[in-house]
């Protein structure tokens, strides 16, 4: 009925999004793999709401569709500003992602793909699909994100040399080689397929660089193109498809 709380089992809203079937959701609930609004819960039967609260696996958050029948997702490229947040929103209100969509989107749950840091700018995706989002974020994809960098220095190809061949961070964290090319005296084009956090900062920061500008102009087939600052647009029949390909999730 029209108006009615949109409420359902724990487990069925997991196999919803598209994680899990409800069998296996019961096990990762039972494990202590699941939160609701940032709280571990054990019982499958727990009932969640669709539209207010945050479910995550393994701290990874998972989008719920407001309507279960509802079968189009919405994709959306933004192309983030610097001093932007990548969440839906901030308690100490900062500008977020959401806050640079158009009003027609408002009905919908959006959430960012992944994460660009604060003083970072460039193509952030959006969506509703939780299942293709769960994909592409999860590590064992190794989906490619593509980069611009700019520093105060002038790099050796020593620079470039070194992240090619894998580097452990100053906190001990080891990291997969980086594909590193000089393009230009301060610039270099960078291409990660790992989700350590800040990790071209924290690359720079051991390697001696100062970052003065730091763009994502790719995510896998997707590319920023010339789509301005602030601004958003639908991937197109061809984007998504390549995407899904990527990701492992094409039907």
């Amino acid at each position: 009925m029209h108006g009615e709380q949109p409420q359902i089992r724990l487990n069925r809203a997991l196999a919803t999004a598209g994680i899990c079937s409800r069998r296996k959701a019961d096990n990762l609930i039972r494990a202590g793999a699941v939160a609701v609004n940032g709280s571990v819960v054990l019982e499958p039967g727990l009932r969640v709401n669709r539209l207010s609260d945050t479910l995550s696996v393994h701290g990874r958050d998972v989008l719920l569709p407001a309507d279960e029948t509802t079968t189009e997702h919405c994709y959306l490229m933004l192309n983030k500003p610097v001093q932007v947040l990548s969440t839906v929103r901030d308690p100490q209100g900062r500008p977020c992602v959401l806050d640079y969509l158009p009003g027609k989107f408002g009905h919908k749950r959006l959430y960012p793909v992944g994460r660009l840091d604060f003083f970072s700018e460039g193509l952030i995706l959006l969506t509703d699909d939780g299942y293709l989002t769960h994909a592409l974020t999860h590590p064992s994809r190794h989906i490619p994100r593509f980069y611009r960098l700019t520093v105060r220095e002038s790099p050796t190809p020593a620079v470039p040399a070194r992240m090619r061949a894998g580097m452990t961070l100053s906190e001990g964290v080891s990291l997969m080689p980086v594909e590193a090319e000089l393009v230009g005296e301060h610039v270099m084009s960078l291409v990660l397929r790992q989700g350590v956090n800040r990790q071209i900062r924290r690359m720079c920061r051991d390697l001696g660089l100062t970052v003065l500008h730091l763009e994502r102009t790719g995510l896998g087939p997707l590319r920023l193109g010339d789509l301005p600052k602030g601004r958003c647009r639908h991937l197109s029949r061809e984007e998504l498809t390549a995407l899904h390909k990527a990701a492992g999730t094409a039907r």
